[in-house]
């Protein structure tokens, strides 16, 4: 009898879908397919390529609700669904215009004068994409740069949220040469295990354990594994910062989504001299901000949509307290008509020997720091086996480029937060433990798909260098 997985309606607890994961069979005979398509998906050009993401944009276009919906029934909030849709249409036309200019085979001589070389790229087969439940949509959105770079494409979401990819497989189907070339496939963590037999890339969103896992498979199977996982980012507020900009910047920062995103603020440093006045209107700001309930229009804040998160976030909150942490707003779990949600907690007194300081939370929770020095504030943010991504408030264009330059992470936002959650332009990569991984944005995240091959062309008949 097939192992099926019950799914959680984060917004009233009931479990309300089922997923059957495939068997390793089925799975198998899906990637088989996919690979036998490949031939024809690269005989149809870019041009070919483009036009086929563009009829799908133009079905998804057409299907919005339905997504919008599906996304609201996996996360449990309205406007971060339409956020998602939009971007992800967005991306379509951005990587549909980005492609061409990208694509292009090179040549020219080279330092020996009868040799040309032509540079050109091969794309792997089969990709496989694993989603993860913070953002549904936009964590699988390596797939539009796959699929135009030539692979093949194969898309685990979580089973935590899988709703979201009816609406996209029904569109899909309006598709015939895309539906060859991309598929969808629900499942588990031991899914997602097999499927790395399958593939020749895999691109994985989530947490550092399951990460860790996929990178040791990965190795053992010779394949390339981009892997974006946890973060801990740290924003510093200097003494010469705009009050007013930082805390509305960071408390964007950090509740955005309920904080359930990578790129969340989850650890803040302001300078002594401004420490009470910054977490005073912290406070002030968070107690402003409402639940997304009983209806979806009611607030901003959603959700927790993974219940063993909710336990981590609780248990982490409560060894804060434990220590001496001080709790100003928020700083508990509740249940509302059976949904798990988390208002906005501001924190004080906190420091590093506490885990709300050094694990991810993925929650709306903001420990605040004082620091005397900026060699201080660069040591505490810093101090942290995650380095995607920071945020720097200074007025100062000197402090934030000499802190900048310190700061052990992929991504700087100045005077900023969590900016990466909306654009696609730039490329980074993240540090220690946050993940191994080519850019996610700007061109690498289309090269990336790509192997380089080099062709050496001997253009005149002249005597070869060596001995013979």
């Amino acid at each position: 009898m097939p192992v099926t997985i019950e799914v959680r309606n984060p917004r009233n607890g009931k479990y309300d879908y089922v997923i059957i994961p495939p068997s390793p069979k089925l799975l198998s005979q899906q990637c088989s397919r996919l690979r036998k398509a490949r031939l024809r998906w690269l005989s149809i050009d870019l041009d070919g390529r483009i036009q086929a993401l563009q009829q799908w944009r133009k079905a998804l276009l057409d299907s919005k609700k339905s997504l919008v919906d599906a996304l609201i029934l996996d996360t449990g909030r309205l406007d971060l669904s339409t956020y998602e849709v939009n971007s992800f249409l967005a991306a379509i036309d951005t990587w549909c215009n980005f492609a061409p200019k990208m694509l292009k085979d090179s040549q020219h001589k080279t330092a020996i004068s009868s040799i040309n070389l032509q540079q050109t790229a091969v794309p792997y087969e089969l990709v496989g994409i694993i989603g993860y439940w913070g953002f549904p949509l936009l964590s699988v959105i390596d797939l539009i740069p796959a699929l135009l770079a030539g692979c093949t494409v194969i898309v685990k979401p979580s089973e935590i949220t899988p709703r979201f990819m009816a609406p996209l497989v029904k569109a899909l189907n309006l598709v015939p040469k895309l539906r060859d070339v991309l598929t969808f496939v629900e499942g588990n963590e031991e899914t997602t295990i097999n499927l790395l037999e399958y593939v020749d890339f895999i691109c994985f969103t989530g947490d550092l354990e399951t990460g860790r896992n996929i990178a040791e498979i990965g190795a053992q199977q010779f394949i390339p594994v981009c892997l974006e996982l946890g973060g801990k980012d740290p924003a510093i507020v200097l003494e010469s910062a705009d009050l007013e900009l930082a805390t509305s910047a960071i408390i964007w920062g950090a509740v955005v989504n309920s904080g359930q995103n990578s790129f969340a603020i989850e650890r803040i440093y302001v300078a002594e001299s401004i420490y009470e006045q910054f977490y005073h209107q912290l406070i002030a700001k968070a107690n402003r901000l409402q639940l997304a309930y009983p209806t979806l229009e009611s607030g901003k804040i959603g959700p927790l949509i993974s219940i063993p998160q909710a336990t981590k976030i609780e248990a982490q909150i409560e060894n804060a307290i434990a220590q001496g942490a001080v709790v100003h707003c928020g700083g508990r779990i509740e249940e509302f008509g059976g949904g798990l949600w988390c208002l906005p907690t501001v924190l004080t007194e906190v420091n590093h020997s506490m885990e709300i300081m050094r694990e991810p939370t993925l929650a709306p929770v903001m420990p605040v720091m004082p620091f005397s020095t900026i060699a201080e504030a660069v040591n505490l943010a810093n101090d942290s086996i995650y380095g995607l991504g920071a945020a720097i408030f200074t007025n100062s264009e000197t402090e934030a480029a000499e802190i900048a330059s310190q700061i052990e992470v992929g991504t700087i936002n100045i005077n900023d937060a969590a900016i990466a959650l909306v654009m696609q332009e730039g490329e980074s990569n993240p540090c220690k433990f946050s993940g191994i991984a080519s850019s996610r944005t700007g061109t690498g995240a289309l090269t990336r798909f790509l192997r380089q091959k080099t062709i050496l062309s001997k253009t005149k008949a002249v005597k070869s260098p060596w001995w013979f």
